[in-house]
């Protein structure tokens, strides 16, 4: 399976003009890839700005109708994020599009960073999702989430096959990012992908580290600084090698 981490540098709450950079890097790559993954709140970066909210409506969307068209002519699978608006309520969501432009599913972001007071602009999401897609079972999570264990159990539970985190994690915490990474595809024995960003947003400074790990824990991959599509190939019969050499999801107890 060949994956695509979009690790790119947003330009501040610019929805346009990150819009037209995503398709000059798209346009750049020289490969077709079954999945790309982007970065948290894509084309925003992370941002307290609620009225750059959309409803969860292909039809009055920008932002979904922009990836929607993007995974339907590159016939790819795309996983990126947005600022969500239901009703009063406003939500840091992440989207799951198939390769016919359709959307598969939408994971709102459970763990609120009160760090940087995302929770006083932002409601918290209740369920994990898990998304069939391609015939592989893949777990979602928002930048934070990664902090917390609980809800990475939930996804080894039903023995997902792919972990996925989408971030928006500063310079000042990213080797936290790494580790964490490699902690959840020990624990889970599944492989895990992060996407980050790269560049000044806001107040912060990012320098990307965005990463895949095997089933093991091994590093497959993880890019420092350099704003690029980054493209990775993994072996997915390694997860079920590993978990029939080593059954320890069998044992999980969930209290």
């Amino acid at each position: 399976m060949k994956i695509g981490l979009f690790q790119y540098s947003p330009e501040w709450e610019n929805k346009e003009t990150n819009k037209k950079k995503i398709l000059e890097i798209l346009n750049q790559a020289k490969s077709s890839f079954d999945l790309i993954v982007f970065p948290e709140m894509t084309l925003t970066g992370f941002s307290m700005k609620t009225s750059l909210a959309e409803p969860f409506d292909v039809n009055e969307s920008p932002t979904l109708k922009f990836f929607t068209k993007i995974a339907k002519d590159l016939k790819i699978s795309i996983v990126a994020g947005f600022i969500e608006q239901e009703n009063e309520k406003v939500f840091n969501t992440l989207f799951f599009v198939n390769s016919s432009g359709e959307i598969v599913g939408k994971y709102r972001k459970i763990h609120l960073f009160s760090f940087a007071k995302e929770d006083k602009f932002y409601s918290a999401g209740n369920k994990p999702l898990i998304v069939d897609n391609q015939n592989l079972k893949f777990g979602l999570s928002i930048c934070y989430d990664l902090r917390f264990p609980e809800l990475f159990r939930v996804y080894a539970k039903s023995k997902v096959d792919l972990i996925i985190n989408i971030a928006n994690w500063p310079v000042t915490r990213v080797d936290h990012y790494v580790h964490l990474l490699k902690s959840r595809a020990i624990e889970n024995q599944c492989f895990v992908i992060g996407v980050n960003r790269v560049g000044y947003g806001g107040k912060e400074f990012y320098d990307g580290r965005s990463s895949v790990f095997d089933p093991m824990g091994n590093e497959i991959v993880c890019v420092k600084d350099e704003e690029k599509l980054i493209e990775v190939e993994i072996d997915l019969t390694q997860i079920e090698n590993v978990r029939e050499k080593f059954p320890f999801l069998d044992d999980i107890k969930l209290i």
